[in-house]
């Protein structure tokens, strides 16, 4: 009998103690609506989200938190109309130039993931220069997901298998979930803890599929532009009331609770 154990992708438990998370990830949704609530234009409210980044960003710093990765814009918005699709894409560009300076002054490193190829190529420069302008910094990293889905992840990733496979490199059998998470766009970051939905739907979008298999999930009604620093610690502070049990049961972690006491 093979007594090898599941192939699991499920992380130490070790590693996830605390209560605040290392990787907290936000689906920022709303900002048309909460445009349209006020008789305003969409681009409005999607200036109002960026104005709340800001603030979340620094509340998330303060609070301990090592990683944020924030869906920008997903490889399913390019089917917008094209006027609001130009008006991200503006807004990204603006934001690009203006928030590097204040990112790299506060010690925080920034890093895309994403199919870049769908990008013009000064973007894609743009994106380079400021991902290694601050790759020395160490306070914290933010991660924009920008033309990205988590179906595109995947099969990034085992692309990336395969043609090492096919290299001579890799022998298939080998292959398992801890080689792939090896390879997916987040490879480099802690495990995702946790991820935020804004805006009251509750679903993940195509958004870090393979990372959130063990992330604890928080949705909430408010709007992207109306989630402040007090929205981040009531999602942070549902989080620390929470038992993570990674596959174990309550019993088994009550009782490794009790023997360190």
């Amino acid at each position: 009998m093979d007594d090898k154990k599941p192939d699991s992708s499920a992380p130490d438990i070790d590693s996830h103690q605390g209560t605040v998370p290392r990787h907290v990830a936000i689906i920022m949704d709303g900002n048309n609506r909460w445009a349209r609530r006020r008789g305003l234009p969409g681009a409005e409210g999607h200036r109002a989200g960026e104005r709340t980044l800001q603030k979340v960003i620094r509340r998330a710093a303060r609070q301990g938190v090592e990683v944020v990765t924030l869906f920008a814009f997903s490889s399913e918005n390019w089917r917008r109309p094209e006027d609001e699709v130009n008006h991200l894409m503006g807004l990204f560009v603006n934001a690009l130039g203006q928030r590097v300076d204040q990112l790299h002054d506060n010690r925080v490193r920034l890093r895309f993931i994403g199919d870049r190829s769908a990008f013009e190529p000064a973007l894609r420069d743009g994106m380079a220069e400021a991902e290694a302008r601050t790759a020395g910094n160490d306070r914290m990293t933010v991660v924009v997901a920008v033309n990205y889905g988590g179906q595109w992840d995947l099969a990034q990733a085992a692309a990336a298998l395969a043609r090492e496979v096919r290299d001579g490199g890799l022998d298939p059998d080998r292959i398992d979930a801890a080689a792939l998470d090896r390879r997916v766009s987040t490879a480099d970051l802690p495990p995702l803890d946790l991820l935020i939905r804004t805006g009251g739907e509750q679903r993940l979008s195509n958004f870090l599929l393979w990372q959130a298999a063990y992330a604890e999930l928080y949705f909430t009604p408010a709007l992207w532009p109306d989630f402040d620093g007090d929205e981040l610690d009531a999602a942070l502070a549902d989080y620390a009331g929470r038992q993570r049990r990674f596959g174990r049961s309550g019993e088994q972690l009550d009782a490794d609770g009790e023997a360190e006491c």
